[in-house]
């Protein structure tokens, strides 16, 4: 395990941002339907191996005790590779395996009230598209934020792209790690984060890629190419150095 690897024991909000500062770098959405025949626990584990830290359990068809099997084989091997285990929407199954947080969207529970059962250690993002929704989720108490959709992509068809400018208006908004997802691909991501963005979340662009470990890895280095470009190290805050000050986290 790396030397700044996280245990599971140690994975906390309070503690995040101190003992990694890259976290945000690369995260991954696990999305069976997209997998080409491949588990989350094999998406997961590959991801992971090219470099991501955090992974985040989203499957909107298995029931409750599969998605609470699945998590928590998620957990140890997410775990064991010193990442983080997010999971989407439900947090039940996310009490339920004691994962290290949960990612919510705008129509699913107050990040307020998930706040309350969740407890102060745990992480919550929420899915935002707009400054109004980032600055509630913000006051809310969430940790960061989605911001989606950056550009068209098929994983999300219900909302037009917010676009770079739409991202850049959000992290210049929020002082918590902003997270951009939505077509993010090679070719964009150095824009991606000159926006404000403290990394990639990415779906298709991992998990569909023959090779997801490669692909994890060259997403992961445009990143970092990306920030040292910039002069920011690999830090969770979305404007480390460049906007509102000093983060939460790093």
């Amino acid at each position: 395990m790396n030397g700044n690897a996280l245990n599971g024991s140690e994975l906390n909000r309070s503690n995040l941002g101190g003992l990694d500062r890259g976290i945000w770098d690369l995260y991954v959405v696990t999305d069976r339907k997209l997998a080409c025949g491949r588990s989350h626990e094999e998406v997961a584990a590959a991801a992971l191996a090219g470099g991501s830290r955090v992974i985040q359990l989203r499957d909107k068809e298995m029931t409750t005790r599969e998605l609470i099997d699945t998590g928590l084989r998620l957990k140890e091997i997410v775990h064991e590779a010193g990442g983080i285990l997010i999971i989407n929407d439900r947090v039940d199954v996310a009490l339920a395996v004691d994962a290290d947080g949960v990612h919510l969207g705008q129509d699913d529970m107050p990040a307020a009230l998930a706040r309350r059962m969740l407890g102060r250690e745990k992480i919550i993002g929420v899915s935002v598209s707009s400054e109004g929704e980032a600055l509630a989720a913000e006051l809310d108490g969430a940790d960061y934020l989605g911001a989606s959709a950056i550009f068209a992509t098929p994983t999300k068809t219900d909302a037009a792209p917010i676009g770079l400018d739409g991202l850049r208006k959000i992290c210049d908004s929020v002082r918590i790690p902003v997270v951009a997802i939505g077509g993010i691909n090679k070719g964009n991501i150095e824009q991606v984060i000159k926006a404000g963005a403290a990394g990639i979340a990415v779906v298709s662009a991992v998990v569909s890629a023959p090779d997801i470990g490669a692909a994890a890895r060259e997403l992961l280095q445009e990143v970092r190419r990306a920030k040292a470009s910039m002069g920011r190290c690999a830090a969770p805050g979305a404007n480390a150095g460049t906007r509102a000050g000093a983060q939460r986290w790093g």
